[in-house]
């Protein structure tokens, strides 16, 4: 395949449907889930659930950057971006993310904090170059996708002698996630659910390969398939864990083979352990705290280190009593059962993180109208 048009064709994903609707055995139900927020907006955009066997269930994971960012991490950023003389710097998804008393980013622009929205960790470099009177801080967040561009950004900072530029670190790792659905003491809160096996990030297993995964397949005996974003992509992924799950198998298999291969991108591996190192413990929304899942910047590039340089409040927040996003987070429960989504709760009047990323699972299910099947078969 050549073009983007041919990873959509209909025909062709009739016929995977029709395939996994066949290999699908009666009788039993496959949970699986998708871990990233990419692939469940690929799966609510293209109406892959209408196309699914009832018995296979799709479950969205914490695949959203944005999503799993605690509402302490937002209040931190917001307390650094109203010091005098700062200018902060993220990505636009980020502003809207309401913190404490749902004081976002953006309200604290419009109470006068110089926030101001970027592309690429470059576009803050710029703006420090620019600003050498004032202090500049990159908010950078993400999984192992977006980490090697801020440790690029780190090291250019240096090299340019850019000492009013720091990062605000939340870069937080994949598989750390995933051992913490598998096995974290929070279920008996939040629930459980059973996992048959897992969807791998696209882009996150272009940086770390697939080898990370194999890991679950082998200690949990959970199968794992790396898929692209397009919906034949997600549609053969599916038959693929159908067919580990039915002879028995938990491997590690890799549907995306014109990205991903197992070892990943080295040099991207290299920039980034030569700048970053594991935080002991990282606070995730709806995960609670999650050992060795995030980084911090290293001894080495302190200097470039805006929690080193700057009192940030560093408190544990709880979510909106009324927010399911940690439960949503987890795959316990879906978007439309949670009391606030739809009603209080919209992308222009967000509640929580999971209705405002552009990879949110919640904003999936409001953008492309699965709530409104959900309401409509209730209903009926």
């Amino acid at each position: 395949m050549k073009y983007v048009d041919e990873f959509r064709d209909a025909g062709l994903a009739r016929g995977l449907a029709a395939a996994i609707g066949r290999e699908a055995a009666a009788g039993r139900s496959y949970h699986l889930m998708e871990f990233c927020g990419g692939h469940t907006h690929a799966i609510s955009r293209y109406g892959i659930p209408d196309l699914l066997p009832a018995n296979v269930r799709m479950i969205h994971g914490p695949g959203c950057p944005v999503c799993v960012l605690p509402v302490g991490r937002i209040d931190d950023a917001i307390a650094i971006a109203r010091q005098p003389g700062v200018i902060l710097c993220t990505y636009g998804d980020v502003l809207r993310v309401p913190g404490s008393g749902r004081v976002s980013l953006l309200k604290a622009k419009a109470g006068g904090a110089d926030v101001r929205m970027v592309l690429s960790t470059m576009d803050a470099l710029r703006i420090a170059e620019e600003n050498p009177d004032r202090e500049v801080v990159f908010f950078a967040i993400g999984f192992e996708t977006t980490t090697p561009p801020t440790a690029l950004a780190i090291q250019a900072a240096q090299a340019r002698g850019l000492s009013n530029f720091t990062v605000f670190c939340n870069h937080v790792l994949t598989p750390s996630a995933i051992q913490n659905i598998l096995e974290s003491p929070e279920v008996r809160e939040l629930g459980t659910l059973p996992l048959d096996g897992f969807i791998g990030p696209a882009h996150v297993s272009v940086v770390i390969g697939s080898r990370p995964y194999e890991y679950f397949a082998e200690e949990y005996r959970k199968p794992v398939v790396v898929a692209g974003f397009e919906p034949l992509d997600v549609l053969q992924a599916i038959l693929m864990l159908v067919r580990q799950v039915n002879e028995g198998r938990a491997g590690v298999e890799n549907q995306f083979t014109r990205a991903v291969t197992r070892d990943g991108n080295r040099k991207a591996q290299r920039l980034v352990a030569e700048v970053f190192e594991m935080r002991r413990s990282f606070e995730w929304r709806g995960l609670g705290i999650v050992p060795y899942s995030g980084l911090r910047i290293k001894e080495a590039y302190g200097a470039f280190d805006a929690e080193r340089r700057f009192a940030v409040p560093g408190r544990s927040v709880p979510d909106h009593k009324g927010c399911e996003c940690g439960a949503i987070l987890r795959g316990v429960k879906r978007p439309s059962d949670c009391k606030l989504f739809g009603t209080v709760c919209t992308p222009e009047n967000p509640m929580g993180s999971c209705m405002v990323s552009a990879e949110g699972g919640c904003a999936a299910h409001y953008t492309y109208g699965r709530f409104r099947d959900h309401q409509n078969a209730g209903a009926a």
